[in-house]
């Protein structure tokens, strides 16, 4: 969804120019100016606030600052709107497409060509790139000449052994030379907690915590893994919060 600036010294075209762009279902917002001082005043104050505008209609002939050195001024913004010119003159194409402009509109504005303008005008606004989930990190072991990555999804827990430490899963055992405190730091984004000075569990792998004589024991795969006192109230407290901010599954909840 597009913002845009409507620009026009003759309030009749611009009423009618902002009505056109409130009609698309591409323009989410029209702001309107009738010179070229206040829109130059407006785009500097939404650039300021950290507001978006996405494209400038403007009008070429108006008196005091015109379209043209108004575009050459927005042209010098650290992120310049997209300008599609709109005007009742041929004889500025020429210039106006040295500034760049998307498009060039000649009045009275016809409803399908001011589409096409906006089409134009979408089509030049590069795509915000949506953020996709993280790659999985994995870690490469050595085993008989052979390199396996063991993904961290895979993991149950890890267990300190002096500069090394020892990843637990479901089909085995693998050292690694890395400290404990590394990989914590590496996974502590994947849901792995500190329950012991010398183990680091993942969360996602956790099917039960319980006291035990006093003492607090995880359920992890088919190991039961003690929690040290120090770290009980903080296992749980964040056991509690990893579960409860886990998406229900769509099967669970019909």
């Amino acid at each position: 969804m597009l913002r845009v600036l409507a620009v026009d010294d003759e309030v009749p075209a611009l009423e009618e120019l902002a009505y056109l762009l409130r009609g698309d279902p591409r323009i989410e917002h029209v702001l309107t100016a009738s010179d070229g001082v206040t829109a130059l005043h407006d785009m500097v104050g939404m650039i300021g606030a950290g507001e978006r505008l996405d494209g400038v209609f403007l009008d070429i002939r108006m008196p005091g600052l015109d379209g043209l050195d108004l575009a050459r001024l927005v042209g010098g913004f650290p992120n310049p709107p997209r300008l599609v010119f709109v005007t009742a003159h041929e004889d500025c194409a020429v210039q106006a497409f040295e500034l760049e402009a998307v498009d060039y509109l000649l009045k009275p504005v016809r409803a399908d060509r001011l589409a096409e303008a906006v089409r134009r005008l979408e089509a030049a606004i590069p795509a915000v790139p949506v953020p996709g989930p993280e790659p999985e990190d994995v870690i490469p072991v050595e085993l008989g000449g052979r390199t396996r990555f063991v993904s961290q999804q895979a993991v149950w827990f890890a267990e300190a052994k002096g500069d090394y430490v020892r990843l637990h899963t479901g089909d085995g055992t693998y050292l690694i030379r890395m400290s404990l405190a590394a990989l914590e730091r590496r996974w502590a984004e994947a849901g792995f907690i500190r329950v012991h000075r010398s183990t680091l569990v993942s969360a996602r792998h956790v099917s039960e915590l319980r006291f035990d004589g006093g003492r607090a024991v995880l359920q992890v795969g088919t190991e039961t893994l003690p929690v040290s006192r120090r770290h009980t109230r903080q296992v749980r407290e964040q056991l509690v919060r990893q579960f409860r901010d886990r998406p229900i599954p769509s099967d669970a909840q019909t």
